[in-house]
Parts: structure tokens; sequence; C-alpha cells
């Protein structure tokens, strides 16, 4: 019975989607559906959704925490260089 129930925790966790993130800083700037906000020295800009939840007034200078996940929004491959030479001999 054990192993049962830690399979299916283990099969929920992995079906529960991709790994979520988080950024904690001060807002840079909020332009529209993106939110700029300071990390360490870098800037990141976090697109938010009419689907995200916002608890407070989010400003330039509030301090926040986003949580997000990402997300492909284009997926190219490349041939092996390997692959395409031997296919030529």
């Amino acid at each position: 019975m054990f192993f049962v129930c830690a399979f299916l925790l283990v099969a929920a966790a992995y079906a529960a989607g991709p790994k979520t993130y988080q950024v904690t800083g001060p807002v840079l700037d909020v332009k529209g559906d993106v939110i700029a906000v300071k990390k360490g020295s870098d800037n990141r800009e976090v697109a938010r959704s009419a689907a995200t939840r916002v608890t407070g007034d989010v400003k330039a200078g509030a301090r926040v925490t986003i949580e997000y996940t990402m997300t492909a929004t284009k997926i190219e491959v490349k041939e092996d260089k390997k692959a395409k030479a031997e296919k030529k001999k």
C-alpha cells in the first residue's frame, strides 16, 4: 500500500506541469502586460496575463515577489553537423 501511495504522489508531481521560479526585487517599470524587476545587478522582464493573480498595487518602486514558469515561444531543431557530413559520404 505504501508503494502505491508513493507512486501516486510522484506521478502527480510530474503531471503538475513545469517548474515554478520566482524573482524578488523592486519594480523598475510596468508597461501593459510586462513588469520589469531589479534582481541584483540584472533587470528581469516578466509578462503577465489576465489570469495572473495580483495582490496589492504593482507600481514602480514597489517590492514584489513574482512566481513564474518558463514557456517556449519557439523551438527550432538544428540538424547535427556530423550526421549531415555522414549522409554526404
